[in-house]
């Protein structure tokens, strides 16, 4: 094409056929992707778990075909002749492979946590060391509400300050990617329930049996009666997993140490309640050993003896003390 004087390579009749065409393609697909998805918004107005799911994964599918649609689209416009289809796909996978490799390996990670169903909207995960609630799954990225960790991995970076299974109000986006390098953990997925532990040293002289009573009451008062259990979870944890879902009731173990006799507690809690159960549990748990006169407790030192102490005398103005050997030494 010759145009200002100068002739401009690559532009001419057809290319700008193609182009006005692939303008036109994209705005056609694209708007009838946004109208899908506002039409999704309109028909699925429940806020009810299984509702925003059905919402989430339809509108995820709807751009995932106007992705497709797109790609195919402008390689029929543009690559007409399958000879120059191959040249140009080889050249891209290329550049592709060399320049964009996190962003393929995100990709693909995507349709791998689609295919083996790691996790999907709302599931509590840890993934590339944050932990949280799944906010978003996209092509590249998962979106995460944070929450706190444990006091053994505070220290970490980035600073935590919420020490429970509590969101912070940071939201994270984590690549993809991570699946390939790192575990994912994940709460709720084929199993939303999850097995908690209390902990409470006493003397060896207290009432062990009275403590135990104690922490069993708790325990059955506020953890999750294994009785309504939904029965296919139980069902799916023994046939999936090979899980025998028969010791789920509330029981004490003991454990010897030099300080002091600790006593365990394990129950079973849903994944998003935890922390205000086992706050009741303390507070139970407290005034019964309150009422019993029991205490929790503590690292102590006892001092047995000292050596006895006795004045030599007096050398140049000053008085010097000698400690006797000790007899039982």
């Amino acid at each position: 094409m010759h145009f200002l004087g100068i002739d401009w390579v690559g532009v001419n009749a057809e290319n700008g056929r193609k182009l006005v065409l692939s303008l036109m393609f994209i705005a056609v697909v694209v708007g009838g992707g946004m109208g899908l998805r506002a039409l999704v918004g309109l028909v699925l107005t429940r806020t009810d778990h299984a509702t925003l799911q059905t919402k989430f994964w339809t509108r995820q599918g709807i751009s995932l075909v106007t992705a497709v649609l797109l790609v195919l689209g402008l390689l029929s416009i543009w690559f007409n002749d399958p000879a120059r289809l191959a040249t140009a796909f080889g050249l891209l996978s290329a550049g592709l492979a060399f320049a964009l490799q996190q962003v393929v390996t995100s990709l693909a990670g995507y349709f791998v946590i689609l295919r083996g169903s790691t996790f999907t909207v709302g599931d509590r995960i840890t993934m590339g060391g944050v932990r949280g609630d799944v906010l978003r799954l996209g092509f590249i990225q998962t979106t995460i509400m944070e929450m706190g960790q444990p006091p053994s991995v505070q220290g970490a970076s980035p600073a935590m300050w919420v020490r429970s299974r509590q969101f912070t109000g940071r939201i994270v986006t984590v690549s993809n990617a991570q699946i390939f390098s790192e575990p994912v953990f994940n709460y709720t997925r084929d199993f939303p329930f999850i097995w908690e532990e209390m902990a409470i040293p006493i003397t060896y002289e207290a009432d062990r049996l009275r403590v135990e009573a104690i922490m069993l009451a708790a325990a059955h008062r506020h953890a999750l009666d294994a009785t309504a259990m939904a029965a296919d979870a139980k069902a799916s944890l023994h046939e999936r997993f090979g899980v025998d879902p028969l010791d789920l009731e509330p029981r004490v173990f003991f454990r010897i140490t030099d300080n002091w006799l600790e006593l365990t507690v394990r129950f079973i809690l849903g994944t998003h309640q935890i922390r205000g159960a086992k706050d009741a549990m303390s507070r139970e748990i407290l005034a019964g050993l309150d009422d019993a006169g029991i205490g929790i407790a503590s690292a102590t030192y006892d001092i047995v003896g000292l050596p006895p102490v006795e004045l030599a005398g007096r050398r140049r103005g000053r008085t010097s003390a000698v400690a006797a050997p000790n007899a039982a030494e």
